[in-house]
């Protein structure tokens, strides 16, 4: 792991960044340990007191959409608000529909400079596009998660390749 990403994810560690209400975006490819690293500094979190909630994103965007179809959309936005960090893993693995792509806003709007948040994705920016329905919400989701961010790149080889490479003769059967 490059030694400026050690630092960032130390800082963090000491979890000055939950009293800011910054968010904390892990941008890599599969396997290259943006979940592992993010859920470390929830553990840290945890260890002094505050409250974390570790979410794949399509589960917690589930749990938005029948809370909404049940008119109880805002009583669990506020049972969300409860967290101090709220993390949402593989953010964009998944196409989202406008339904989605409406309740995953409405959860980034609300938690915007009063939460941090925090997000994995295999997608950069430019291709968020595949996560919200239209390009207004796509800037506005943009536009409030890195405000106040700090952000992370994970440009590293695929640790699960690598074992895989290791264990075998160096070939790995990859699926598109």
């Amino acid at each position: 792991m490059p030694l400026a990403l050690r630092q960032q994810l130390g800082e963090l560690a000491n979890g000055n960044f939950v009293e800011r209400r910054v968010n904390v975006l892990a941008f890599g490819l599969p396997g290259t340990g943006k979940t592992h690293a993010l859920c470390a500094v929830g553990h840290r979190l945890v260890e002094s007191g505050r409250s974390v909630l570790f979410a794949p994103a399509y589960r917690l965007v589930q749990a938005l959409l029948a809370a909404k179809r049940d008119l109880a959309l805002p009583r669990q936005l506020r049972r969300l608000d409860n967290y101090d960090f709220l993390l949402l893993d593989d953010l964009g693995y998944l196409s989202q529909g406008a339904e989605e792509s409406e309740v995953l806003f409405t959860l980034i709007a609300e938690r915007y400079e009063r939460r941090s948040l925090g997000i994995t994705s295999n997608l950069v920016f430019s291709q968020w596009e595949h996560i919200f329905a239209n390009p207004m919400a796509t800037a506005a989701a943009i536009d409030r998660v890195v405000h106040h961010s700090v952000i992370l790149e994970f440009d590293v080889p695929s640790y699960r390749t690598g074992v895989a490479q290791q264990r075998g003769n160096g070939e790995v059967n990859r699926q598109d």
